[in-house]
């Protein structure tokens, strides 16, 4: 690694703590397996709680105001007038199916504008409620910036319909100049593409004005500031405004490259910029063109990952602990002797707060076309139960009144699925296939009640549309609450189980008993033989048995 590099990594491993973590998937409707669009979406945090959002349709009088709270923070920003109609928007999906996401990339700090009414978050939300396409939501989006103002950094947002999937990329001008500079460019619907808290959008078809919008000054405001000079059509915007280093490279677009490899037989020669020890590495595409489509389920096993079978896998190596776990904790950098170290960040990761895959079609009704396979807490570690798009209330569980960052319920899945997965964090290979294996039970069912489940649904819909409505309210509240329950007793299954680093035997899912009626005697494991070696490597005789 050159000087420069390191200069860069050290100063950019700070800045890079500071922002909210993410990973976002995207997939072309020619891309996947059903023809649907599809995209997912992690939210990174640490000590972020959150659940399910609903904000109902509306019809509303001249003079109402829509109040700004910030996201991230829950500061008030201000308001604006309300539009005359907002649409029903259940999690990051609406009723027309437009799904919005976002990863935080930053950028140059000097373009946050702490004045502008709206951050990321609120921008989202109030697109949602306002666009029947995705196309009519960049130009909300952009619209409202440029009249209110954007007070966040840097930020990649994924917005989807049934039929388009774009990557729109914003950052702020800085204290007092309202606005932003963007750039939107739609991902080809045979191609999957990605991104994750790293600027992706580098040079883009300025003439190509059915697949790339941008903002008027993008260019002129890199010129003005001295972050670019050359002719128009060799500008990146990735390279203006958030160049990426180090950290941008190895914790943000390894990720994007980890999602890549599954689906590419050419992803090898984009190794050495993922792992950003190497400065002038040939960057990866925007997109790529995968080697076979990808069903839903593909996509909820890609926010699932952590690199394993790559070099950049989280194995053999102490952090791993005994039990072989794919999680290192935070913050990603950490020193020993003055020197600075860093640890992999995969898309999944133990401080997801919630986790998505939206699914998006546009050969049924809009209200059961959309669907947010939904997860409150790491993907690895949930099932993704069903949200209908049209649905206008929220399962108890995603919405439980009274819990929140630091009261546990035991009717929330936040809380519930985060008991039982930091059981499983230390002892990952030891209890993680118990827990594997009810999550994938779940997920499977879901997949295979699903075509009934909308053969009804549209069935109802026929009749009333709010009928289906309230039969995928019904079945999405169902399954969730029924996904609790599961959770609830594979928490107790497991502290039976593995109770003080033991396992207790068991047959046909019954624990054994003696003919008294006490527990069977428990199997010991032990170190996995992993862990033994690396001890002996480390301390050679030390604890060699002299016979």
């Amino acid at each position: 690694m050159t000087k420069k590099l390191l200069i860069l990594t050290s100063v950019m491993l700070l800045s890079f703590m500071k922002a909210t973590a993410c990973t976002n998937l995207i997939v072309g409707k020619d891309a996947s397996a059903d023809g649907s669009v599809i995209c997912s979406y992690s939210a990174d945090d640490y000590g972020m709680f959150i659940g399910l959002c609903h904000f109902p349709a509306g019809k509303h009088e001249k003079g109402a105001l829509r109040h700004i709270y910030d996201w991230d923070t829950n500061e008030y920003h201000g308001a604006l007038p309300e539009a005359e109609y907002t649409y029903n928007v259940i999690g990051n999906i609406n009723e027309y199916q437009v799904t919005i996401g976002e990863t935080t990339f930053g950028g140059r700090e000097e373009l946050v504008d702490s004045t502008g009414l709206f951050d990321y978050g609120s921008l989202i939300y109030v697109a949602l409620q306002r666009s029947k396409t995705a196309r009519e939501a960049i130009k909300v989006m952009t619209d409202l910036v440029r009249e209110y103002g954007y007070n966040s950094g840097g930020e990649s947002f994924t917005i989807c319909d049934p039929n388009e999937a774009w990557i729109m990329e914003m950052i702020g001008k800085g204290p007092g100049n309202k606005g932003a500079v963007w750039v939107a460019v739609r991902i080809p619907d045979n191609a999957i593409s990605a991104h994750a808290n790293q600027s992706r959008i580098r040079k883009f078809d300025q003439k190509d004005k059915k697949n790339v919008m941008f903002s008027k000054d993008c260019i002129k405001f890199a010129r003005e500031k001295g972050w670019f000079s050359g002719k128009d059509e060799d500008f990146s915007f990735c390279d203006a405004y958030a160049p990426a280093d180090f950290s941008g490279r190895r914790y943000c677009e390894a990720r994007v490259w980890s999602f890549f490899n599954k689906y590419s037989d050419d992803m090898m020669r984009y190794l050495p910029y993922a792992e950003g020890k190497v400065a002038d590495a040939e960057p990866m595409p925007l997109w790529i063109v995968p080697n076979k489509k990808l069903s839903v389920h593909d996509v909820e096993n890609a926010m699932r990952d952590h690199y394993e079978g790559t070099p950049l896998a989280l194995d053999n190596d102490p952090g791993q602990g005994i039990w072989n776990m794919p999680y290192r904790p935070t913050p990603l950098s950490y020193k020993v002797d003055g020197k600075s170290y860093f640890n992999e960040r995969p898309i999944s990761t133990q401080q997801s707060a919630f986790c998505y895959v939206s699914q998006m079609r546009s050969w049924l009704p809009r209200e059961i076309g959309g669907i947010l396979w939904f997860g409150n807490d790491d993907g690895n570690m949930v099932a993704f139960t069903p949200v209908y798009c049209g649905n206008t209330t929220q399962p108890e569980c995603y919405n439980t009144p009274g819990a929140d960052a630091v009261t546990f319920s035991d009717k929330n899945a936040f809380w519930v699925c985060n008991w039982v997965s930091n059981m499983v964090y230390p002892r990952y290979s030891q209890m993680f296939p118990s827990l594997q294996a009810v999550r994938d039970s779940l997920d499977n069912s879901y997949f295979a009640a699903q075509a009934e489940i909308e053969k009804e649904a549209q069935r109802l819909y026929e009749e009333s549309p709010a009928k289906a409505v309230a039969y995928l309210n019904n079945y999405s509240a169902e399954k969730a609450q029924q996904m609790l329950a599961r959770w609830k007793q594979l928490a107790i299954y497991l502290i039976v189980k593995y109770n003080d680093m033991a396992v207790k035997p068991e047959k046909d899912g019954k624990f054994l008993k003696t003919e008294t009626g006490l527990g069977a005697t428990v199997q010991r494991p032990g170190f996995p033989e992993s862990t033994a070696r690396r001890i002996v490597r480390q301390t050679g005789d030390k604890f060699l048995i002299v016979e």
